[in-house]
């Protein structure tokens, strides 16, 4: 069986290690944050557009992130989420900002997660 690849930007999190909300889960081969139950931010290091990080949120909460941190934009495939990819020389400074606003419980970050169907398995072939 072949190893498991650890996620290069998993870093990020360790700001929510000692916070009891902080929940680590696997998301689409990247790893996601909960806090409170709320989905909040998503590391990623694929491929581009999934190198980078995700900042979980609704589209009427755009403009007041993006006049605080110019760097961020639209997920070009996920829109309703912020992106900031990695190789962007602001990345750190808005992992640092995002992490700060997400420990501060900041109401403009976090989306309720959509249940999952019961009985709902993934499309993706196994093996």
């Amino acid at each position: 069986m072949p190893a498991t690849i650890r996620n290069s930007l998993i870093w990020i999190f360790d700001a929510f290690e000692r916070d009891e909300g902080f929940l680590h889960k696997r998301m689409f081969g990247c790893d996601a944050a909960y806090l409170d139950g709320l989905l909040c931010l998503i590391a990623a290091d694929r491929g581009a557009p999934w190198d980078g990080l995700l900042i979980c949120t609704s589209r009427d909460r755009h403009a007041a992130l993006i006049d605080d941190m110019p760097a961020l934009r639209p997920h070009p495939v996920l829109g309703k989420w912020l992106y900031v990819p990695q190789d962007d020389p602001a990345f750190e400074t808005i992992v640092h900002d995002m992490t700060a606003l997400v420990l501060a419980r900041d109401e403009r970050v976090g989306v309720e997660p959509k249940p999952r169907r019961r009985g709902s398995k993934s499309t993706l072939p196994k093996g």
